[in-house]
C-alpha cells in the first residue's frame, strides 16, 4: 500500500493533500494530515475510540463533512486523534477515530483548526489508479 500526505500553503490557511491506493485510505490519510497541523501524531495515544458517521451527495462534500466531524469531535471532547479507520458505502462514511484527551504539555498543539473548507477541494482517482484528496482548512 502506498499512502502519503502533505501540507501545502494557502494564504493564512493550510492545505491538506493525501494520496492512497483506495478511496477509504485516502480519507484516513487526509485525517492524519489534519492532525499533523495541530500536533505530532506520534505523541497521541490511540487510547479512546470515537465513531463518526457522515453522508453526502458526492465524494468532495463527504470529505469536508468527514473532516468537519473530526474537528467537532476534537473540540467538544477536547481530544486529538492519531489513528483512523474509514469504511465507505457509496457516499456514506462509517469512521472510527482513535486518540486521547489533549495534554498541553505533551501534545503542544500548534493551532486550532476552525473548519474544513471547499477551497481547493478535490477527491479523484488518478491515472495510476491511486486516489488523491485535498482541501484547505481554516486555522
Amino acid at each position: 500500500m502506498t499512502s502519503r500526505w502533505e501540507h501545502f500553503s494557502h494564504r493564512s490557511d493550510i492545505g491538506l493533500r493525501a494520496v492512497a491506493d483506495n478511496k477509504a485510505d485516502v480519507f484516513e490519510e487526509i485525517a492524519c494530515a489534519m492532525t499533523a497541523v495541530i500536533s505530532d501524531s506520534v505523541l497521541i495515544e490511540p487510547a479512546q475510540e470515537v465513531a463518526v458517521e457522515c453522508e453526502a451527495p458526492n465524494d468532495e462534500v463527504l470529505l469536508v463533512d468527514w473532516l468537519n466531524a473530526l474537528i467537532y469531535e476534537m473540540a467538544t471532547r477536547k481530544m486529538l486523534f492519531s489513528e483512523f479507520d474509514v469504511h465507505l458505502d457509496d457516499h456514506r462514511l462509517h469512521g472510527l477515530a482513535r486518540g486521547e484527551s489533549v495534554n498541553q504539555k505533551k501534545h503542544q498543539p500548534a493551532v486550532e483548526i476552525k473548519g474544513a473548507t471547499f477551497t481547493a477541494l478535490e477527491v479523484k482517482q488518478m491515472e495510476n489508479g491511486q486516489w488523491q484528496a485535498q482541501c484547505v482548512v481554516d486555522v
